[in-house]
């Protein structure tokens, strides 16, 4: 049998929850939510921070099918139970607020916040401001810009997309190539750090597997990541915050078993993820000569073996509850390719843009020019921040939901751990995303309000002396949007 007549194998890999049951019961708990255990139970379980049901629905909605576009994909999701969120902030006349207007505009005047600040709370139930100050001035938004970089891929893909990485028939006889997909949660390792994603491990059992059965046990290596363009490196050069940008890229370029936080990244992602898929054939029985290189598959080759990552939803939640740099580049790029752009930092701002156009929302004076906001030159507002927040909140658009279930909760989870904790009243009713550069902070998010709305709110400074002063400034702001009536 040759090698271009062997039949593909997928492998799927269940989720691991990222945000535990009995925190979000918790801050329910402490919000004085009047959830009826009835509709918890009717929703479904929860899965990676999400009820499933409400992810499924979110599926079935998407104008793109919500599953992955390539051959042989997987089934759709069922329509399912209605939002959870109809049930959660009740209707208001949405009319701009005395009281939050008379706490916060005192706290937005701390000296610790910078010279620069804006700030910008809707009811998310009706998309009402609530309170705004220089809310439409567009500034660096350091890693909050990630909302706006979920936001467009989800809009882009669907929750239920996964990433492929695959093994063809090379086009020199007795070679195989490795073939990347762009996917951020590959791993090399038996039992990944960080959870669900793409396995090389199982690839190269599926791999090793289909050419015994071919009569095959030697081959010669080749790895594909053509499928990136552009540089791979960040415009800020060598940061341990990001690996190189290669659509081949195993455990994200990481030495040790780190799955977050900065740590010194290969310098050469897509030639060591093939090296270590060598190792692993050669750990089954595959004899591999030379060393792998970069080569193309044979022209119309079937896949010997395939990988999937985790969930695109899945995917989001990971980058936004652990500010995931390597996560978001990739995603930018998967959104610039089903927007028929280059994969690279240039499509995917063109991309990211035009997908958050045909949102709605107002992007006056925007600019992405990463996904992750480690660059300075990215530019969002305030009410661009919130009105996306709105937009997932809201019944319009339930394949945006992953956007909110995937922030960090104050005082337990991701970035939001330590801040907001104990006795805040914010503590377990407050999800938002951190950004963080020198000079800059950001804080942007969801929190329940005494009367159990909903809210939405960012919060954006510049040009603060002390970080750690301006990171407390901004949590002084969010706790009093939790606890102002």
């Amino acid at each position: 049998m040759s090698l271009t007549h062997m039949c593909d194998r997928e492998r799927g890999w269940s989720e691991v929850p990222l945000v535990k049951t009995w925190q979000l019961i918790a801050g329910s708990a402490v919000a004085g939510l009047a959830l009826s255990a009835a509709a918890v139970a009717s929703a479904g379980p929860w899965d990676s921070g999400q009820r499933k049901a409400e992810r499924d629905r979110a599926a079935s909605w998407s104008r793109t099918g919500g599953a992955d576009h390539a051959a042989g994909s997987l089934p759709q999701a069922a329509p399912s139970a209605p939002g959870v969120l109809q049930g959660v902030a009740p209707r208001s006349s949405g009319a701009p607020s005395a009281a939050l207007a008379g706490v916060l505009g005192p706290l937005l005047a701390d000296s610790s916040l910078g010279t620069v600040r804006a700030a910008a709370v809707v009811d998310a139930a009706t998309g009402r401001v609530l309170y705004e100050s220089g809310a439409a001035e567009a500034m660096t938004p350091a890693s909050t810009v990630k909302i706006a970089t979920a936001s467009a891929a989800l809009t882009a893909l669907g929750p239920e997309h996964r990433i492929r990485t695959t093994v063809a028939p090379g086009a020199g006889p007795g070679q195989i190539v490795l073939v990347g997909g762009g996917d951020p949660s590959l791993t090399a390792k038996k039992k990944s750090p960080a959870g669900s994603g793409g396995s090389l491990v199982a690839l190269a059992a599926d791999t090793a597997q289909a050419l015994k059965a071919a009569g095959t046990d030697t081959v010669a290596l080749g790895y594909d990541d053509t499928l990136y363009s552009g540089p791979v490196r960040h415009p800020i050069g060598r940061n341990d915050n990001l690996a190189p940008v290669t659509a081949l890229t195993a455990d994200e370029g990481r030495p040790d078993d780190s799955t977050a936080g900065p740590v010194t990244r290969t310098e050469d992602p897509s030639g060591d993820t093939a090296r270590a898929f060598a190792g692993l054939l050669r750990d089954r029985g595959i004899k591999v000569t030379g060393e792998p290189a970069p080569a193309k598959p044979a022209p119309d080759a079937r896949p010997l073996a395939t990988t999937l990552s985790t969930p695109l939803a899945g995917l989001v939640e990971r980058m936004l509850t652990n500010s995931d740099n390597d996560i978001a580049e990739a995603l930018a790029r998967q959104t610039a390719l089903a927007s028929g752009k280059p994969a690279s930092f240039e499509g995917g701002e063109k991309a990211v843009s035009e997908r958050l156009a045909s949102l709605g929302v107002d992007l006056t004076g925007t600019r992405f020019a990463d996904g992750s906001g480690l660059n300075r030159a990215d530019k969002v507002s305030a009410r661009l921040l919130t009105a996306l927040l709105a937009k997932a909140a809201g019944p319009g658009h339930p394949e945006l939901r992953p956007v909110l279930t995937g922030l960090p909760v104050a005082g337990f989870t991701g970035t939001l751990r330590t801040r907001n904790a104990g006795t805040s009243p914010a503590a377990g009713l407050l999800r938002a995303k951190t950004g963080t550069l020198t000079g800059v902070n950001s804080l942007a998010g969801t929190v329940v309000d005494p009367s159990g709305r909903l809210l939405a709110f960012a919060f954006l400074t510049a040009n603060a002396a002390d970080g750690s002063a301006a990171e407390k400034g901004l949590d002084k702001l969010a706790a009093a949007v939790a606890s102002t009536p």
